[in-house]
């Protein structure tokens, strides 16, 4: 059995804890030994702090048996402790009344009866029955009765607000809610904007206010607001289960607006939630919000995307609508059969048929900052194909066009075969015909074009020409490796074409044959031999004379030397390709051209030009590394705001087009672009879907850096829980990574310092230096132990703080003489030196503190560091005028002022000792 201090302790550690089921689990532990300890204080403490964490982490229906132990507790056996819980006791009465209308199962009277209790002692006490009042009125609404609802609003506006109210933040919520049902929407943007200017402390708000101000600002115009309301307020939502109803509103505040794929997002990120809703009244809420969405998901002809539940089968979004309506009209049933009336009934029925608001707004910050559709490609025109031409002449045509990549006439030329010619009696214009087919089949049909390429393939074969057999099994082989299909024996058909070209082939067929080998060398990590391979490509189309295959194979060069780090030839072939293409076209080989030299070039202002030509292609199939690239650029260039525009367009093409891991990469530059303009909500809530879809791949590396980055965020916006929890996250995933994880424990030591949390960080710090010092880095381990004796004076360690003293002298006096000799480490030292003088001089210990800064200072003078230097001597002057050496402090002190600017950090301070120092010695 755990001590009666043990358990106060674990009690003191929840405080620290935010509400949700960590502080939950850590107060039932204390819950579960507080009878046997028989101490009444503990019991009574316990159970009102497990009330407070139950109601506010998602568990209300816990919290009636703790209250009613503590109210029968306090009027039955009244101790000195009751009073210190006095309030909070009358405080708790108001989420009890509230907490007993959302089940359903309990009478209607003890709701009744609780009110009754509440306003008594509330009268008793002299307290203001406003909060009396207001409850009165939220039962009356959830009844559906307008009138006492009227009546009881009026009386509660009416009373003058005490400590007992609700929060400055809250009253304002509810009377938001009051308005919004009547369609006041200006009242409400009038009642709630000074209410947000002001300072908000509970742990409800804003997120509250702002979720019930999403539609009065849509309805009166205010549409930035809106989007901004939203954003900041499920960010906020999103990681609490007690928050699941304000979710669901949040999923249907984005179908209403035109953001049904946001509202399905959200759905599907909290659906297996429902299983463990706080209350029946939430479960009912969030079933009707999400029935919606699915309706208007299946309504936009997406009934069959299918939703994802743990531990049970993946449902299509229509039969789970269905589902989650028929679960809202139950409960809805059972809470009218209770409470006599078909309020909730007809309010369930009512959301469910609601209409779109008419408006839309983009409230996803991934999503695309404009609702225009993206540029196309100019249309090539498409010449006249003569009528005389006949199948062979038509071929010949055909091929033409394709060298030359000339693409509609190329369509136009196919187009013109298929329809004057319908029966293929020659096997060897039956294949040429099925190879060009299949070059234009892809990139969109990819099976299509190998099929049709298998096809001529065994028609050549077949027809005794083996060189154009296996110049397209070489094709086929190749894509096969693009796919990842290739097997054992895969390059055979390559490797077999590159043999017959050489010996039968001309330049240009021997140019092609070697470039596929290339090319697979590359796509199996070969860069060695994709260069070598490449390089004969590259000879044989400067012999064709060909310029344009010429170009095309210094683009290929431009990739080979790229991935051996031959960045200077890869920049040559790079430039060589991209004036080709710039004269010459068409659009999508400038696309890839501008593309390859973006990816080579250093300078960011050219890397945005050529992305931009890119883009300005209006090319599809190289949109997206061309937006990337761009908004990567963009961003060097201190131009987020532009940076975003590309990236949100870049995160929509990943999702048009299935790439999740592109996606999820294209979504944390886009929350790095977002934090560079200080747009932190948008930038935590773009990383955070980041973080799912690379957890989601296995992808622990990025997935490390985005917890990383929405730490940053999350420390920017002051939600300082969040940030350590993601520094916890880090500190355990970072196994293989002891810098990393030392960095993480140092960051998170960092902001609880700030926060006073002194010896949690002092721990932090600890851990991180003994990370550290296991790996070798003896300067770092200095640094983190010179934070960790910062910490435990702060935290009032004293027994802890030397220790680590004696700890860092003993890794000091153990440094390499190189290692001691860098500034560095001669800072970390000399600054060591003075936190240990602080830890005893602050504590009166003048004696045991000289040993420490008697001569840290002068290796800090060598070094620079001279005001640091300034303040370890003044700091040793001190020590020495309290230890009864005031004449040896003022050697020490006189010629240091006199060499002190006038505006020195350390001057004041050392006035001061000086002044001292001047009176021990009567020379005031």
């Amino acid at each position: 059995m755990k001590s009666t201090d043990e358990l106060w302790d674990r009690l003191r550690q929840s405080g620290d804890l935010p509400y949700g089921a960590a502080k939950i689990a850590l107060i039932e532990e204390v819950l579960r030994h507080v009878e046997a300890i028989g101490d009444p204080d503990l019991a009574f403490t316990t159970r009102m702090l497990a009330t407070s964490a139950y109601i506010y982490g998602g568990e209300p229906v816990k919290a009636f048996p703790t209250f009613a132990w503590c109210v029968a507790d306090f009027d039955k056996n009244p101790g000195p402790h009751h009073q210190r819980w006095a309030r909070t006791l009358l405080w708790d009465f108001k989420a009890m009344v509230s907490g007993l209308t959302r089940f359903p199962e309990v009478p209607l009277d003890r709701a009744y009866g609780v009110l009754e209790d509440m306003e008594r002692r509330y009268r008793e006490g002299g307290h203001s029955l406003q909060a009396v009042y207001k409850r009165r009125a939220l039962v009356a609404r959830h009844l559906g009765d307008t009138a006492r609802e009227d009546e009881w609003f009026e009386r509660w506006q009416a009373a003058p607000r005490d400590d007992l109210s609700d929060c400055a933040g809250c009253d304002p919520t509810t009377v938001l809610v009051y308005l919004n049902r009547r369609g006041r929407f200006e009242e409400s943007v009038a009642l709630a904007e000074p209410v947000l200017a002001g300072e908000l402390s509970c742990n409800e708000q804003p997120q509250s206010i702002l979720s019930e101000l999403m539609e009065p600002y849509l309805m009166t115009g205010r549409l930035a607001e809106a989007v901004d309301a939203h954003r900041r307020a499920y960010r906020a939502h999103r990681s609490r289960l007690a928050d699941l109803g304000d979710i669901g509103w949040h999923a249907v505040f984005c179908a209403r607006t035109g953001n049904e794929h946001r509202g399905f997002e959200i759905l599907q990120r909290h659906i297996d939630w429902l299983g463990k809703a706080p209350s029946p009244y939430t479960a009912m809420s969030f079933a009707t919000n999400g029935a919606y969405v699915l309706r208007r998901i299946t309504a936009l002809g997406h009934g069959d995307l299918m939703v994802r539940r743990k531990d049970r089968d993946d449902i299509p979004a229509a039969e789970l609508a269905d589902e989650l309506a028929a679960m809202a009209t139950g409960i809805a049933a059972r809470f009218d059969a209770r409470n006599g009336t078909a309020a909730q009934g007809a309010w369930v029925a009512e959301q469910l048929v609601a209409e779109p608001f008419g408006v839309d707004l983009i409230l996803d910050p991934a999503a695309r900052q404009t609702r225009t559709a993206p540029v196309a490609a100019p249309a090539e025109p498409a010449p006249e194909i003569p009528d005389q031409l006949g199948a062979e002449e038509l071929l010949d045509l055909a091929e033409e066009h394709h060298r030359a990549d000339r693409d509609a006439a190329f369509a136009a030329a196919m187009d013109a075969l298929d329809a004057r010619f319908s029966a293929w009696d020659d096997p060897l214009l039956a294949a040429r015909r099925a190879g060009l087919a299949g070059n234009r089949a892809r990139p969109a049909d990819r099976d299509g074009a190998l099929q049709l390429w298998t096809r001529a393939a065994d028609l050549f074969a077949a027809a005794g020409a083996a060189g154009e057999a296996s110049s397209l099994r070489s094709k086929i082989a190749l894509e096969r490796a693009f796919g990842g299909e290739s097997d054992e024996g895969g390059d055979e058909p390559i490797r077999a074409n590159v043999a017959h070209q050489e010996e039968h082939g001309d330049a240009r067929e021997r140019a092609a044959a070697w470039g596929r080998l290339s090319v697979l060398h590359m796509v199996r990590q070969e860069v060695a031999e994709a260069n070598e391979a490449g390089d004969r490509a590259d000879a044989y189309a400067r012999e064709s004379g060909d310029e344009r295959l010429i170009a095309g194979h210094a683009l290929l060069r431009a990739r080979n030397r790229a991935a051996a780090d031959r960045d200077e030839e890869a920049l040559a072939a790079a430039r060589q390709g991209f004036a080709y293409y710039r004269e010459h076209g068409p659009a999508r080989r400038l696309a890839e051209a501008a593309i390859v030299l973006g990816h080579a070039v250093n300078d960011p202002a050219e890397q945005a030009e050529l992305f931009g030509i890119a883009i300005g292609t209006g090319d599809a199939d190289h949109a997206l590394p061309a937006r990337v690239g761009r908004g990567h650029a963009l961003r060097q260039l201190e131009r987020p705001d532009e940076a975003i525009v590309d990236l949100t367009e870049a995160v929509a093409l990943c999702a048009e087009r299935g790439i999740d891991d592109g996606g999820a990469f294209a979504r944390y530059e886009l929350a790095e672009a977002y934090a560079q303009a200080e747009r932190p909500v948008d930038a935590a809530e773009v990383a955070e879907e980041a973080v799912l879809l690379f957890d989601r791949a296995g992808n622990e590396h990025a997935g490390s850096n985005t917890r990383y980055l929405l730490a940053k965020q999350y420390q920017v916006l002051g939600d300082n829980d969040a940030a350590l929890a993601r520094y916890r996250e880090l500190i355990e995933r970072l196994t293989d990574n002891p810098w990393g994880r030392a960095q993480m424990g140092e960051e998170a030591g960092g902001l609880l310092f700030d926060l006073d949390r002194d010896a949690d960080a002092a721990e932090a710090f600890g851990a991180a230096a003994s990370t550290l010092h296991e790996v070798g880095d003896l300067v770092g381990e200095l640094r983190l132990l010179r934070r960790r004796i910062a910490a435990l004076h702060f935290a009032d360690d004293l027994g802890a703080a030397e220790e680590t003293i004696k700890l860092a002298e003993l890794r000091w006096a153990g440094l390499p003489a190189e290692a001691a000799a860098e500034p560095e480490a001669i800072w970390h030292h000399g600054m060591t030196m003075w936190e240990a003088g602080r830890v005893l001089m602050a504590r009166e210990r003048w004696a045991d503190a000289l040993p420490h800064v008697r001569d840290a200072a002068e290796p800090l003078r060598a070094i620079g560091a001279t005001d640091d230097a300034d303040h370890l001597d003044g700091m040793y002057a001190e020590a020495l005028l309290r230890t009864g050496r005031a004449a040896e402090a003022e050697n020490l002190l006189g010629p240091l002022l006199a060499a002190m600017a006038p505006d020195a950090p350390g001057r004041e301070v050392a006035e001061t000792v000086w002044e001292e120092i001047r009176q021990e010695l009567g020379k005031s």
